[in-house]
């Protein structure tokens, strides 16, 4: 008998379901159509088009797609599918995280929300950023071509986020950095920005002021969701300050509390969740989430940043995937995905 190999489980978040990844339920989950169904009856309670209808339309529309209310719960739906579709005689999953609205989809991988709540909260979430607070995010790169941080670049931009009013650290995403705000301060944020010789700041389309004071509106709508739709973890959960949500020993009140008001309201560190997550459970292999795979940078770059398993650069990175043992496996990378999931 082949021993299992541990696995740390990631969720990605917002702006991962591209044109490229039109229809990927429908050619990776057909096997899944009471899954997807139950979903779409959900949305249908809500007036709201079904998930298989916006997987399967003939175009990929930025304007639609990328919409808080249709693209967290497309995410989600791809998230948790391919979760279920993991080899489970190959690996055993040990931890779980995710990135900002990843952590919504992790609450249901880490099993303290069933699939379907799990899905009502994206949802209602979705909708409620939808029609949430004015203002958005930008994308920063700190780091050079090889993901070695630039000197002084981060220290630059913080003295930035301290003296516009209205601008906040949102994200720490491995070796960048998004800012959320106003719009006043995002357009003081782009005229004022250091130079970022990697890549220019980048608007984030249809992204509201996440993980700020400025989103006190959705947090308080989320918190009127009801209370049993969050429980206690089954797998441990390392959650955006790095905290770890343990099996039998977490406070499924706290856990509602700081899923809706905290993680909503303060700056989300991917970066502290990634390298607590690694140090604490020593995963075999990180397993990325479709749909996409545009989070395994930020994953790598973590990792760089504390030199785990001897990571000290991309080409470091670059090799060690390579391998025979890789370390990140993308299930959104049909190549990587034939390691991860089983066969149908």
């Amino acid at each position: 008998m082949v021993e299992k190999l541990s696995a740390l489980v990631v969720c990605p978040g917002r702006g991962t379901y591209g044109k490229s990844e039109l229809g990927y339920l429908k050619r990776f989950h057909a096997d899944k159509a009471e899954l997807i169904d139950s979903f779409d009856q959900l949305r249908a309670r809500r007036g709201q088009p079904a998930i298989s209808e916006l997987d399967g339309a003939e175009r990929y529309s930025p304007a639609l797609h990328t919409r808080g209310d249709i693209a967290s719960p497309l995410i989600f739906s791809a998230s948790y599918a391919d979760f279920l579709a993991i080899d489970r005689e190959r690996f055993s999953v040990t931890a779980v995280t995710g990135n900002s609205m990843g952590w919504y989809t992790a609450l249901a991988v880490g099993g303290a929300a069933s699939a379907e709540r799990g899905f009502e909260i994206v949802d209602a979430m979705g909708e409620n950023s939808q029609a949430g607070e004015p203002g958005g995010q930008v994308l920063l790169t700190l780091i050079d071509e090889d993901w070695r941080p630039l000197p002084g670049l981060r220290e630059q931009v913080l003295a930035l986020v301290e003296r516009v009013d209205g601008l906040y650290v949102s994200i720490e995403l491995g070796g960048m950095m998004v800012l959320a705000g106003s719009e006043k301060a995002l357009e003081t944020l782009l005229a004022e920005a250091p130079p970022t010789p990697a890549r220019d700041p980048l608007r984030l389309v249809n992204h509201g002021p996440f993980h700020t004071p400025l989103m006190r509106g959705s947090s308080e709508r989320a918190l009127d969701l009801p209370a049993g739709w969050i429980g206690g973890p089954i797998v441990p959960m390392i959650d955006g300050r790095g905290h770890i949500w343990r099996p039998y020993a977490s406070n499924a009140e706290a856990l509602r509390r700081y899923t809706f008001a905290d993680q909503i309201l303060q700056p989300y560190d991917f970066t502290r969740a990634m390298q607590v997550a690694v140090k604490e459970y020593a995963p075999d292999r990180i397993i990325l989430l479709g749909p996409g795979d545009t989070l395994g940078g930020a994953i790598a770059q973590a990792l760089i940043a504390i030199e785990w398993r001897g990571l000290r650069s991309k080409s470091d990175f670059q090799e060690a995937q390579t391998s025979d043992a890789p370390i990140l496996l993308s299930m959104g990378r049909e190549d990587q995905r034939a390691l991860v999931a089983r066969s149908r």
